[in-house]
């Protein structure tokens, strides 16, 4: 029976984590990710205490998922440039460069420069457009810090907008 809830579920909510996913790790290849949040909501299942709503409790799950996915790239990275091994890693290849637009790839880039903090809200209210008590619950915050946090964000994102595109 848990596992047909997790089915709906993925079928209701898999392309929001995608890209929820995509904007998170900086990589269009996430498939695997998505699998892996679903894979620990089937395993978690009995864990999930209704407090919350499926939604915000999948995408709370894949928030954890792609800090996991951070960490292991930087680990990665960390690995490449203790061994001096000269080679590239293949996400640093032209062809795992996200496939956006140049603009798209400059906001893509602000954005990641922000601190953790402004950039998990961002991500949740502007990108996928969740509600603040939703973005609350996924973040484990209360709802006025979702607001003063994303007024913050939105700020910060203009600067280093305005920043990213008067370099080019």
């Amino acid at each position: 029976m848990a596992s047909n809830q997790i089915s709906e579920w993925y079928h209701l909510y898999n392309k929001d984590i995608y890209h929820f996913l995509v904007y998170y790790v900086g990589s269009s290849d996430v498939e695997d990710l998505v699998q892996e949040v679903f894979i620990r909501a089937i395993k978690g299942v009995d864990s999930f205490q209704q407090k919350s709503s499926p939604k915000t409790w999948i995408f709370s799950i894949a928030r954890h998922v792609g800090i996991d996915e951070i960490r292991r790239r930087n680990r990665s990275r960390i690995k490449q440039m203790l061994s001096f091994r000269g080679e590239q890693q293949d996400e640093d290849t032209p062809d795992a460069i996200l496939q956006f637009n140049e603009n798209n790839k400059l906001l893509y880039q602000a954005i990641q420069s922000l601190k953790a903090t402004y950039r998990d809200v961002l991500i949740l209210r502007a990108i996928k457009e969740l509600t603040v008590s939703e973005t609350a619950a996924i973040l484990n915050w209360n709802e006025n810090k979702v607001r003063i946090t994303y007024h913050r964000a939105l700020k910060a994102l203009q600067k280093n907008k305005e920043d990213f595109f008067d370099e080019r």
